[in-house]
C-alpha cells in the first residue's frame, strides 16, 4: 500500500530532473563556398592541341595561374589542375572553311587532392593569339589565309613570267613569252592553293586562356584545408578579388662563375 505512492514520487522527481537538464545546442552547419556559374578562371595550357594533330576525345591539361576567391577566401589556389576534352575537330578546307577546335573543361583538382566535376568552356584567349574565338560556343577558329593564297599565286605568276621572258627571247617574241609565262605561273599557283589546306587552329602549350564555368562548384571548410601549400613561383602569389592576372615570370638566378 505504501510502496506505490513512494515509487510514484520517485518517478515524478526523476522526470523533473530530466526536464531541468540542458538540451545540447545543434552543431553549427559547416561553412559552404560556391564558385558561381559564369565565374572566369585564368588558365595556362600544359599540352598543345590543334586541328592538325588532335582528335575528338583527346585530353587537355591546364593549371590555374590566378586564385579564385569566394567571400575573401581562396577556394581555387594558383597551381590547381583542370582537365578537359577535345569534343570537336574540324580541319580547314582546301578551298574555303576554317579549322575549328572545341574544348570542354571537365574537372578541377585542388593542390590537396580534392576534385570536383563540372562543365566549362573557353571564354577568352590571349591577346597575341592569331586564331578567333566564338565566345558564345567557345569554339576556336583558325585565321583566314587570303593574303597567303594571293601571295602564292603572285609568286607563281612572277616565276612563270621570268621563264616566259627567257623562252620568248629565244623564240624572238619576248613580250608574248612574258604574258604566256605569267598566265601559266598563275594557273600553277592557283592549283597549288586549291590542293593545300588553310591554317590549322592551334592552342599552344604555355598560352593563357580564360575558362567560364557553366555550372557552380561547391566546397566546404574541410575541402579548403591546404596545409602549408605554397603557390608555384611562376604563378600569382598575392590573391585579389578582381583584376587582371600578371603573367610575368620570375627569372631564375644566373649560375656564378668559378672565379667569382
Amino acid at each position: 500500500m505504501f510502496l506505490r505512492p513512494f515509487l510514484s514520487i520517485i518517478f515524478v522527481a526523476a522526470g523533473l530532473l530530466r526536464a531541468q537538464e540542458p538540451v545540447p545546442a545543434p552543431a553549427a552547419p559547416a561553412a559552404q563556398f560556391t564558385v558561381e556559374t559564369g565565374t572566369k578562371v585564368p588558365l595556362s595550357l600544359i599540352n598543345s592541341v590543334s586541328t592538325k594533330h588532335s582528335a575528338e576525345g583527346d585530353r587537355v591539361y591546364l593549371e590555374t595561374v590566378f586564385p579564385v576567391l569566394v567571400n575573401g577566401r581562396i577556394v581555387v589556389p594558383v597551381g590547381s589542375y583542370v582537365a578537359g576534352t577535345v569534343t570537336q575537330v574540324k580541319k580547314p578546307g582546301r578551298v574555303k572553311g576554317r579549322g575549328e577546335l572545341y574544348v570542354r573543361f571537365d574537372s578541377l583538382t585542388l593542390p590537396n587532392g580534392v576534385t570536383r566535376d563540372f562543365r566549362g568552356r573557353i571564354g577568352s584567349m590571349d591577346g597575341n593569339a592569331k586564331d578567333e574565338l566564338d565566345r558564345t560556343e567557345g569554339t576556336v577558329r583558325s585565321e583566314g589565309n587570303k593574303a597567303g593564297d594571293a601571295r602564292t599565286v603572285g609568286e607563281a605568276a612572277a616565276a612563270g613570267a621570268s621563264v616566259g621572258v627567257i623562252a620568248g627571247s629565244a623564240a624572238g617574241h619576248a613580250g608574248m613569252g612574258v604574258g604566256i609565262g605569267a598566265a601559266a605561273g598563275a594557273a600553277a599557283g592557283m592549283v597549288g592553293v586549291l590542293l593545300s589546306r588553310g591554317p590549322d587552329a592551334v592552342l599552344a602549350r604555355g598560352s593563357t586562356l580564360e575558362m567560364v564555368l557553366d555550372r557552380p562548384i561547391r566546397f566546404n571548410e574541410t575541402d579548403l584545408n591546404f596545409g602549408n601549400y605554397q603557390a608555384p613561383r611562376a604563378g600569382i602569389a598575392a590573391p585579389a578579388e578582381a583584376g587582371s592576372p600578371d603573367r610575368s615570370r620570375s627569372p631564375l638566378p644566373l649560375p656564378r662563375r668559378r672565379d667569382q
